[in-house]
């Protein structure tokens, strides 16, 4: 037989962990009550994370376990469900949510389950991954010692970014995230790129993937959508599924640059599960669960042994306010975050980052002494400046007042149009911190 005729062959490993993952005992149930978007199973038992399968005369539906009622199991739809009614079968898939990971998912837009967005079909090959793994022990941790490029001249200069390190990029909305995100994706140097767009508008995901990230930083990313008309469970289920596709690269030896975007929605649609299973709602709302699950995320990543994820996790401030619940709890589980600010915005100063309520925890082991200095020096500049804004704008303040004041005048100019950059534009990081040394000591 010709071999464009023969069927391809499967790898005896995939194959052996296909079967050593198939269920060998079916469990079914029955639909008892619909609350709300969760529906309630009897005559049957599943743990909690679960995957099941409701079946409708219209179409077949996935919904995940969230909680229990008594002896009922509760689940939370995984894709919109058809027409549900008291009585129809329910069956247990898996015992937890699996995606099929490889390096061949490179260049490709996938569902919160793995499944391809654009047309495709997915490459042979492929193996099976748990969405929900366990964080690195932290004795396996090695520690973060090496910069990482990201390829924007304030990320670099002030807030260095070290490999396997995890940030958060703190902003209201339209100020400007996606766009970082995008520049960001195109000037890093990381081995892969995974993108996980958890409760986007639909009509920016497409914007997004041609505008932002461009056809260069598409062939290395893979982009994981759940937009916002999604149900709870799967814009959940979408950011663990990025995650767990950063994991398998980073176990092949890769450094992986992650983006999540946002961690906001991803904590609303987990508020919306909480309350569902029926958590009582602590601070503005959100139940405990939102905040167990924060940290089990972002512990994820980071460097290990063999390879690094380098993570940067958008945070949705609601009404520009940074001390909400969901952004001070990152705060504290990140190792620094990026402020972007509305006015700097208003005065098209892209990317718009306050560099002075900023901070990268790791920068001052990441950087040599001399770009340090020049770090700091440039900082008190901004600070300098800052704290006599408002007199030197209404020109009450008279030169040769304060010497350090006078130099802070002297070196806004310069400071802003280093700190300003085309969303299209790479900096190279040793010639960001060339030209910063020379504006500092000049």
């Amino acid at each position: 037989m010709p071999d464009f005729l023969q069927p391809p062959r499967l790898d005896p490993s995939v194959a052996a962990e296909r079967i050593n993952q198939a269920s060998l005992l079916q469990v079914y149930g029955q639909v008892a009550a619909l609350v709300g978007d969760c529906v309630e199973v009897q005559g049957m038992s599943a743990p909690v994370g679960s995957v099941c399968e409701i079946t409708s005369a219209d179409q077949n539906s996935l919904a995940r376990v969230i909680g229990f009622n008594r002896d009922r199991i509760v689940l939370s739809p995984l894709q919109h469900l058809g027409s549900v009614s008291a009585g129809q079968t329910v069956r247990l898939v898996d015992s937890s949510c699996k995606i099929r990971v490889g390096p061949e998912l490179c260049g490709r837009v996938l569902d919160a389950f793995g499944n391809p967005l654009d047309g495709r079909p997915l490459p042979q090959g492929l193996r099976s991954v748990d969405t929900h793994q366990t964080p690195p022990h932290s004795l396996a941790r090695p520690p973060i010692d090496s910069a990482i490029q990201t390829g924007v001249r304030t990320i670099d200069a002030f807030l260095t970014c070290g490999r396997g390190q995890r940030l958060g990029i703190f902003a209201g909305s339209g100020v400007g995230k996606s766009t970082l995100l995008g520049m960001l994706a195109r000037g890093t140097k990381a081995d892969r790129i995974v993108i996980g767009l958890v409760g986007e508008r639909g009509r920016e995901v497409q914007e997004f993937l041609e505008r932002s990230l461009g056809a260069e930083g598409r062939e290395r990313s893979v982009v994981v959508v759940a937009t916002s008309d999604a149900p709870a469970a799967q814009r959940v289920t979408a950011a663990s599924t990025a995650t767990a596709i950063a994991e398998s690269f980073r176990d092949q030896g890769e450094d992986v640059l992650l983006l999540i975007d946002s961690v906001t929605r991803l904590a609303t649609a987990q508020r919306e599960l909480g309350l569902a299973a029926g958590e009582p709602p602590t601070t503005r709302g959100y139940p405990p669960s939102v905040f167990n699950q924060l940290p089990r995320l972002v512990e994820r990543a980071g460097r290990t042994k063999s390879g690094s994820i380098t993570a940067f996790y958008t945070v949705l401030v609601e009404g520009d306010d940074p001390n909400e619940p969901v952004a001070d709890a990152l705060r504290g589980l990140l190792d620094g975050h990026i402020m972007l600010d509305r006015s700097l915005a208003a005065q098209s100063h892209w990317p718009p980052i306050n560099v002075l309520d900023s901070i990268s925890r790791l920068q001052p082991h990441l950087v040599t002494k001399e770009n340090l200095a020049s770090a700091a020096r440039s900082r008190e500049f901004l600070s300098d400046y800052q704290q006599h804004r408002d007199l030197i704008s209404i020109g009450a303040y008279r030169s040769g007042t304060d010497a350090r004041v006078d130099r802070a005048i002297e070196k806004q100019e310069s400071l802003r149009s280093f700190m300003q950059q085309d969303t299209d534009e790479i900096a190279a990081m040793d010639q960001t911190f060339c030209d910063l040394a020379q504006l500092a000591n000049s």
